[in-house]
């Protein structure tokens, strides 16, 4: 499975916002990042049609959760950017080539389906029970114990 690398993307701005006490301009983002600020305005935005973050239009706008960090799940953040669509799409492959089972005989899903449905419902259970703000309660583990503190006074302007 690949996802897009908008769905890191969104979920490390995520926990930014979390640390921020104001909305975040798109732009303050990408600067923080290192990234595009075109191609990651259009992850926010994604992310703000799917309700996880409101836009506040003007100079002292940006971006913010409309929600707690705590009720926002990294599964949440990923359907948002990629969309809910399983990663796995079955083409009904044994109904091709010389040996093709005729549709009656493939009524039901193959062991292959099967088993890559499984694992889509164990991936995404597994992301439905992450949250940004259990994401961001291991961030200092992480790193140097100053990440957390350290993004939040560069979002204020102080670092």
């Amino acid at each position: 499975m690949k996802l897009s690398n908008g769905v890191e993307w969104a979920i490390h701005c995520c926990i930014s916002l979390g640390q921020s006490r104001a909305p975040v301009p798109a732009a303050r983002l990408a600067e923080l990042h290192g990234l595009p600020p075109g191609y990651l305005a259009k992850h926010l935005q994604a992310l703000s049609q799917a309700g996880i973050l409101r836009s506040t239009p003007g100079p002292a706008g940006g971006y913010s959760f409309t929600r707690p960090a705590g009720d926002i799940t990294v599964l949440d953040v990923v359907q948002a950017v990629d969309g809910p669509e399983p990663a796995f799409r079955c083409t009904e492959i044994r109904q091709r080539g010389p040996l093709a089972q005729p549709p009656r005989d493939c009524a039901k899903p193959c062991a292959v389906n099967r088993a890559m449905q499984v694992a889509d419902r164990a991936w995404r259970a597994a992301l439905r029970d992450i949250t940004i703000a259990d994401l961001s309660d291991t961030i200092d583990v992480d790193s140097s114990g100053s990440a957390m503190r350290d993004v939040r006074d560069w979002l204020d302007g102080s670092g």
